[in-house]
This record gives C-alpha cells, sequence and structure tokens, in this order.
C-alpha cells in the first residue's frame, strides 16, 4: 500500500518510519520490526504513559508520534454502553447494542461454528463503536454451581471451552479488534475474588484450568488476555510470575498483551517484573478525579528508572507487545474495517444462538411442542417479562431492544390462542412465597390448557442496583442452590393446579429442582439467552425449532452432591484466607461419574423432538493418535441435530484418572431417515496426563475405551484403542 494513501492525525514522521521499517507485513517479525521503529523514537515518559490507564476505559497514547490511546470495552457478549472517561454511564450516544445469548449458552449449543458468528458480531459492533479490544470471552471453569459470573463463562469441562472460545476470538479478531480471554487464572468465586488465596495442584492447573487459556493463546491468536483479582499460590495472579512470565509468556509463546482487571494490580515492583503490560482500573480507589500517574505503573516507574533501581528494559517490553498489538490490528494507520452496528444479521445470529443453546430437559409424554390443540396458554412468573440485558455487573448490555418470553409466546403464537399472565412472585432478595400472588398463578394456570412456568435465577435489571436482587452477577456469588422468591411454592401450585406445566428456567446454571422436577412434564433450561431469546423460546414450545442444545455442565440434584463442596471447598476455608481446591481434578462430571453420584442432569445431556442412532464404530490407531469413525441416523420425523460426544477412558494408569473425559465431539444435522458417518481425531492430548510427581505430561502405552455416546451418562458404543 502506497504512503500516500494513508491518513495519520499525528505526525509524519510516524509515517516515514513505518514505511522504512516495511509497513503493513504480516508476518509477527515484520511487526515487532515496526514496533522497535517507534519505541527508538519514544522518551521515557512517553513509554511509562502506554503501560497504565489514562480514563476509565483507556490506556495512553503518545500523539506526538500519532499513537492513540488503546480504547477498551466490557462486553463478553455485546459491546458495553459508554462511560465516558470516567464511569458514568450512558453518555447521549446511540449505545444499543446487540445483546448475545451469554457466554454458557453459547457454550451449551456445542457449536464452534456459533462461536465464530458470535466473536464475529462482537468484533464488528466493537469496531463501530471505536473500540480497539473487547474484554472477552470469560472461559473461567464452572468449578462451582453457586459462582455468580458463572453465566458469563462457559463449561466445567477444558476441551468444549477450548473449542468455542478459539472461535470466538478469531470472529472477533478477524474484525480487526482485539479479542481478550479472561480471567486469567483461577477466578472461580466472585464475593471473595480481590482478596482470596487459591491452593491448587499443579495436575489440576494443568488438566482443568489451563486448557482454555492455552487453546486461546495457541490455537486462538488471541491478542490480549486479562489477569484476574485473585491470589494464586500466596502471589496476585495480574502479577504473578509463574503464571504470566513462565506458563504464558515463555511456555506458550504468547506475544501479545497481559491486561490488568480493573484495580487488580497491587505492586509496583511486582508488576513490572512479573508480566502486568498495562494496569487499568486503580483510579476506582482515587477519587472522583483520578492522577493516572498515580498507578502502580505510573510515576512510581519513572523515579524507579531514573534512579537505576529498575532496567529500562521491562517497560520497553511491555510497550512493544502494545504496539505489536496496535500494528497488527490496525490502531495506528486506521486501516481496519468500518464495522456494522445491530443489523438485522446481527440479531439473526443472536436468536441462531439462542435457539441451538436452549436446552429441552424433560419431555414427558411429548408435552412439546405444544399440540395444535393448545388453544389456551397461562404464562406465569416474573422472569417471562423481565428484561435482563442491564444486569449481571460490567457485562450489561443497553439492548436496542430484548424479546421476552412472554412477548416472544404472545407474537409466535397461533391465531386464536388465548395467552394471559400471572406475575407469580417478587424479584427481591430475600423475599418469600407471596401467597395472594401464588393463588393469583394458580387460578391463572387452572383455567388454561397449559401452563409454562418462567423462572429460576435473576441477572437484577439495574446495573447500579444489581446486587440488592441478583443472583447472577459480578462480585456477587449464590448462597445455595435454593430457587429464590418462593418459586418452588409456586411451580408445586401451578402443577397441583394443571399438571400439563412446563418449567422454562432463566440462569447461568443449576438450581435445586428436587421439590418438583419429578411431577413436572416439561423443563426447559433458557439461560439467558438475548435480545431474540423470547423469540427463540417461542419457536422451540411451539415446534418451528427442534431444541439441540445440551448442558455445558452438570445439574447436581442438590448443593451437598456438587464436588467442590463434597470434596473441596467454597468460597473459602475456615480461615476466609484462602481456598483449596482439593477437588482436584474431579470437576463436573469427572466426580460425578468417577464417585458414581447420580445427577439431576448429566453433562452432555439435551432432548430433541426426534430420535438418533449410533452404529458401525470404528477405532484406527497410529503412533499416538487414532481416528474414530460412527454413523449417526435420525430415526425420528423431524430435522434435527444430534451432538455426538467422544469420551476416552484409560484402563489402566500410574495415577487415578477420571472415569471418562471429553476429547472430541460433532454436531451432526440431518433430516428424517438421514444418516452420516462422523470421523473425529483424537492426537496425544486425548490420551495424556500431567504426572505432578515427575512435573510432566505422561502419555502411557496400553488400552484406553473409546466411548460415544449422547452425554457423559449415555453411552452409546464402545471400542478399545490401543496405544
Amino acid at each position: 500500500m502506497k504512503l500516500t494513501k494513508l491518513i495519520y492525525k499525528g505526525s509524519a514522521l510516524l509515517a516515514l518510519l513505518l514505511q522504512q521499517a516495511g509497513a503493513f507485513a504480516q508476518t509477527d517479525a515484520e511487526v515487532f520490526k515496526q514496533a522497535d521503529a517507534l519505541l527508538k523514537q519514544m522518551t521515557l515518559p512517553e513509554k511509562v504513559s502506554m503501560i497504565h490507564g489514562s480514563s476509565s476505559f483507556t490506556s495512553g497514547g503518545v500523539p506526538r508520534l500519532g499513537i492513540p490511546e488503546f480504547v477498551m470495552s466490557d462486553g463478553p457478549h455485546g459491546v458495553r454502553l459508554e462511560h465516558g472517561r470516567t464511569y458514568k454511564d450512558s453518555m447521549g450516544i446511540a449505545d444499543a447494542s446487540t445483546y448475545l445469548p451469554t457466554g454458557v449458552c453459547l457454550a451449551a449449543t456445542w457449536n464452534p461454528k456459533l462461536g465464530y458468528a458470535f466473536g464475529s458480531v462482537l468484533g464488528a459492533e466493537a469496531n463501530y463503536r471505536g473500540k480497539d479490544v473487547i474484554l472477552g470471552p470469560g472461559i473461567n471453569i464452572i468449578r462451582s454451581p453457586l459462582n455468580g459470573r458463572n453465566f458469563e463463562y462457559q463449561s466445567e469441562d477444558p476441551y468444549l471451552i477450548s473449542r468455542l472460545a478459539v472461535g470466538y476470538i478469531k470472529g472477533v479478531q478477524d474484525q480487526g479488534v482485539s479479542a481478550c480471554v479472561k480471567h486469567y487464572a483461577l477466578n472461580n468465586i466472585e464475593a471473595k475474588r480481590t482478596s482470596i488465596n487459591v491452593e491448587v495442584s499443579e495436575r489440576a492447573l494443568r488438566e482443568i484450568y489451563l486448557p482454555g487459556f492455552k487453546a486461546a493463546v495457541q490455537e486462538g491468536g488471541v491478542y490480549t488476555l486479562m489477569g484476574s483479582y485473585n491470589k494464586v499460590r500466596g502471589e496476585w495472579a495480574t502479577h504473578n510470575n509463574y503464571l504470566m512470565n513462565q506458563i504464558l509468556k515463555k511456555e506458550w509463546g504468547f506475544k501479545g498483551i497481559v491486561i490488568s482487571d480493573w484495580g487488580a494490580v497491587h505492586n509496583t515492583q511486582q508488576a513490572l517484573w512479573n508480566g502486568t503490560d498495562i494496569e487499568m482500573g486503580t483510579d476506582l480507589s482515587l477519587g472522583d478525579k483520578p492522577d493516572y500517574r498515580k498507578y502502580f505503573l505510573g510515576d512510581t516507574v519513572l523515579a524507579l528508572v531514573k534512579a537505576g533501581k529498575t532496567p529500562e528494559y521491562l517497560i520497553n517490553d511491555k510497550v512493544r507487545r502494545i504496539l505489536y498489538v496496535m500494528i497488527k490490528t490496525h490502531v495506528i494507520d486506521k486501516q481496519r474495517k468500518k464495522g456494522t452496528f445491530n443489523t438485522k444479521e446481527h440479531q439473526q445470529t443472536a436468536q441462531k444462538i439462542a435457539e441451538e443453546g436452549i436446552v429441552l430437559l424433560k419431555n414427558q409424554n411429548n408435552i412439546l411442542p405444544l399440540a395444535p390443540a393448545v388453544k389456551s396458554i397461562a404464562v406465569i412468573g416474573f422472569n417471562a417479562n423481565r428484561p435482563q440485558a442491564l444486569g449481571g455487573g460490567s457485562s450489561q448490555i443497553k439492548a436496542l431492544y430484548e424479546v421476552t418470553a412472554l412477548d416472544g409466546l404472545k407474537k409466535q403464537a397461533a391465531k386464536g390462542v388465548k395467552i394471559t399472565y400471572a406475575q407469580g412472585y417478587k424479584i427481591e432478595r430475600g423475599a418469600k412465597a407471596d401467597a395472594g400472588m401464588i393463588q393469583e398463578a394458580a387460578n391463572t394456570a387452572a383455567k388454561a390448557d397449559v401452563a409454562i412456568v418462567v423462572g429460576g435465577w435473576t441477572h437484577g435489571y439495574d446495573y447500579n442496583k444489581w446486587a440488592d436482587n441478583a443472583y447472577d452477577a459480578e462480585d456477587t456469588d449464590k448462597p445455595d442452590m435454593n430457587m429464590p422468591f418462593g418459586q418452588d411454592e409456586l411451580i408445586k401450585a401451578v402443577l397441583k393446579a394443571n399438571p400439563k406445566t412446563v418449567v422454562v428456567l432463566l440462569g447461568g446454571g443449576p438450581i435445586d429442582m428436587t421439590q418438583w422436577a419429578q411431577n413436572a412434564p416439561g423443563i426447559i433450561q433458557a439461560w439467558y439467552p438475548g435480545m431474540e431469546g423470547g423469540t427463540a423460546l417461542a419457536n422451540i414450545i411451539y415446534g418451528k425449532t427442534n431444541p439441540s442444545g445440551k448442558l455445558p455442565m452438570t445439574f447436581p440434584k442438590t448443593l451437598a452432591d456438587a464436588p467442590d463442596h463434597k470434596l473441596g471447598e467454597f468460597p473459602a476455608s475456615k480461615d476466609g484466607v484462602n481456598v483449596y481446591y482439593n477437588d482436584d481434578i474431579y470437576v463436573g462430571y469427572r466426580y460425578f461419574d468417577t464417585y458414581k453420584v447420580e445427577p439431576q442432569f448429566a453433562f452432555g445431556y439435551g432432548l430433541s423432538y426426534t430420535t438418533f442412532a449410533y452404529s458401525g464404530l470404528q477405532v484406527k490407531t497410529q503412533g499416538n493418535t487414532a481416528t474414530v469413525t460412527f454413523t449417526v441416523t435420525n430415526t425420528g420425523k423431524k430435522a434435527g441435530a444430534e451432538i455426538a460426544q467422544v469420551y476416552v477412558k484409560q484402563q489402566q494408569s500410574l495415577l487415578p484418572r477420571p472415569e471418562k473425559e471429553l476429547k472430541a465431539f460433532d454436531k451432526v444435522f440431518l433430516q428424517p431417515g438421514e444418516k452420516k458417518q462422523v470421523t473425529l481425531s483424537l492426537n496425544a492430548d486425548a490420551f495424556q496426563y500431567f504426572n505432578d510427581v515427575t512435573n510432566n505430561w505422561m502419555l502411557e502405552k496400553g488400552n484406553y475405551n473409546i466411548l460415544v455416546g449422547a452425554s457423559s451418562r449415555d453411552i452409546k458404543l464402545t471400542a478399545v484403542a490401543t496405544l
């Protein structure tokens, strides 16, 4: 590209330097050469200005050289509303974004192509809004059902997380915007996140908690990563030498930027030496008019370097990484895509993800889809008519619109179908069953052919008040798994009034259903399904869409069955300072299947309106790899999609291993009567485990069971691979 075609708002010096260095080259070596050319022209104060915040969501630039501020935005499932240079919401501009389903709903699709589509929407809208970094995906392991931020995350399984996260990251970054994978690492609780110290075995760290991040770096090529608030083995995660320097940057070869979570830096020297590249959010503790030079990586760094107490090469490395990402994503030369914002296509993507992510958990006597004979529907529950987009904390979205369950059911109903509504419960922290509202709901249900109760957890509607009534939100954890607001009493009363009742659950994870699940003929897990969630839900209930989502986590019957409570600790040990991950590698189904604990609903489980058969399993090995081939047939009368899952179990191993581990899957779309042959590859990673005695990955020769099924508890085909 000719230099004359470039437009710079800074100096001509920058253009000349980039041209001389081979501007617009695509290889990393050439990009770093450009970065070095810029770095040589910078003064120490200019370098330091780039490694800390300059406003609520920007880090510093160098105007003299035409280097702009680096602009970030929250938004794991949509570009967050504007805050200005401080933290004032809604600056009176057009910032109503596409509200995508939350991360856990995306994971429930088990469809990496939708991960890419999800990321593409985020990247395009971030571009349109002038953002350089979108702070997502969030991929922390769902270790406990009580974590208030599980809705933002994806799964209890590291392999499933890896497949969805890589697609998401590539989708964002193909739009010219940096993704920021978070929160690295072991940020598995919220209420004590800024003080807790996590003690975890090296084996659990390597097998469970790090693979998603490794895939984000080595397969997704993620440009930025966010350090978490918590401590790991006594050292703050955001400037943790082992996590940031030894593993992330040296072992995995990460070339991008480590950004602190907002206010997560605690010490200048540790941040300088232990891998933090940009410090953000420290102004939260500096008052209404913060002096950004007072950040840990501000004036103190200048003084340390000038006094000879800190080598300048530490700052150079950080700035070089920032420039590398800026050049790769055309932040400096402004040659990025223009982006698009809240288009019809984006809204359709949101609906598609919701339709594939909503999970049908129970369908006794085929109560769903609703039969044409159903002429009256009672819709019950505050969640049926309550928007969720602005809740949840930093992931809040100002949605252009949000189709609630009630909206969708009314809009998609066939002509002549009467829909009535009763609120059923109040959403207030600590609210108990309201006898009057329950009676009204029961009366409404009794007069209808079918009742649909929409309940579960809630985000909280108002960002500034989310802690007052939210259970799925940042900086808060659930007190237990019990249904809040008296919903158990409501559901039982509605079931008594009308046994033909379907329960729809919103939320970021499991809830205790033991008081009514055996009596409810229909149960749907709808997560937080985004701006078109009501449309997607209605399409499934009315049969316009065949559900194909499957659970990305295990739903225990009660909290006492969850491994973090049975074996480990949550939220902390008795000292309130540490949390010991004594559940070790036995997270989620790895625990339930190994310890023979019956869940409410198994990992990978989900129903369809059609049926599928598995046949013809063949396994061929070559060296330390295997190829798995089998056939899936749609044996029903409706088109549908089956998520075929491949688990591996080592028959004999030196160290104990889980009963089975997910190592491959495929979402297969089939017409009635159609069959497809599925071929999946298992590389060496599928068979190895981490030996924390020798501190190495081990692949032992011997026999491995190859288990193919519809969930971790529904294995259809079995074969043996001998390595």
